[in-house]
């Protein structure tokens, strides 16, 4: 029957296309959302492992308000730390692969390269540093049954996502503001979703990076998101963080380099200019 698989925060935004990508291949799945299992409370997940016995879980709940974080940084390390931590104990006594899904924000920033995978990690703001505890935390108790997987800049058909803002800024507003001083990697979720089950199939553990090829900043996003509406792109117009709350707290240039895909003789995800193009029509029906 092949790998089984189980899938937390499985109403989210990477969740449900990753749940998705796993019936298309015939898969496995039970998709857990955050009503179905707690992840900080060991005794519910071993109830669950004992009921689905999955020979993989992927980790993709977690606490992702990023200003919220600031302010509740004890609540979201209880969702990013310590559920991290709990599931990679569980996994260590069933013999469970574990993929934990993290984020660019572990580092500061200030790199003017791509950050490699073993790149000192230095989270600048409360979303990071909760995101980086639950990292070694799965590293540490499964060195060799552990895979974090670092996203970024992730956009797709469910839930809230930066491109679905664009299209519908793009309905209501004559023009938009948008920061061009921030760089990274903007990612399909489907994309990732694909990228993960083949990191599963290949066996791999360790740190990959989760994100598609090449650079933009958000107003180069938004730019092009506008002209596959078949709107005046001219009607973005570039700002810098300082005009945006909280952007004293986001790094500047979190582009992540993708050299572990290579090592283990997989190719990393495609350029996201033409992700995002096949996306579009999955995104501009409303579905964002």
């Amino acid at each position: 029957m092949g790998n089984r698989w189980l899938v937390t925060g499985a109403d989210g935004l990477l969740g449900r296309d990753l749940v998705d990508v796993l019936h298309g291949l015939r898969e496995p799945v039970v998709a857990a959302t955050r009503h179905d299992l707690d992840i900080t409370d060991p005794e519910s997940v071993r109830a669950a492992v004992s009921r689905h016995r999955p020979a993989t879980i992927v980790n993709c709940a977690a606490w992702t308000r990023f200003d919220e974080a600031e302010n509740h940084e004890a609540e979201a390390l209880l969702v990013n730390g310590r559920g991290a931590e709990v599931l990679a104990s569980v996994c260590g006594e069933r013999s469970i692969r574990l993929v934990h899904l993290s984020t660019d924000y572990v580092f500061d920033g200030t790199s003017g390269h791509p950050y490699a995978e073993d790149a000192a990690p230095r989270p600048i703001n409360a979303y990071g540093r909760t995101k980086l505890a639950g990292e070694r935390a799965v590293l540490d108790r499964l060195p060799d049954d552990g895979t974090v997987v670092r996203a970024a800049w992730l956009y797709g058909r469910h839930g809230t996502n930066f491109v679905g803002k664009m299209i519908r800024a793009e309905r209501l507003r004559e023009t938009v503001d948008v920061v061009d001083d921030q760089w990274g990697q903007p990612t399909w979720t489907v994309d990732l979703a694909h990228q993960i089950v083949a990191l599963v199939r290949h066996g791999a553990s360790g740190v990959f990076h989760g994100t598609s090829s090449g650079a933009a900043t958000w107003y180069e996003v938004a730019r092009m998101t506008f002209r596959l509406l078949g709107a005046d792109p001219g009607r973005v117009r570039p700002v810098g963080s300082d005009h945006v709350a909280g952007g004293e707290l986001r790094p500047r240039y979190t582009v992540l380099g993708h050299d572990a895909w290579s090592a283990a003789g997989l190719p990393p995800i495609r350029h996201w200019a033409a992700a995002l193009e096949q996306s579009f029509p999955h995104l501009a029906d409303g579905g964002s």
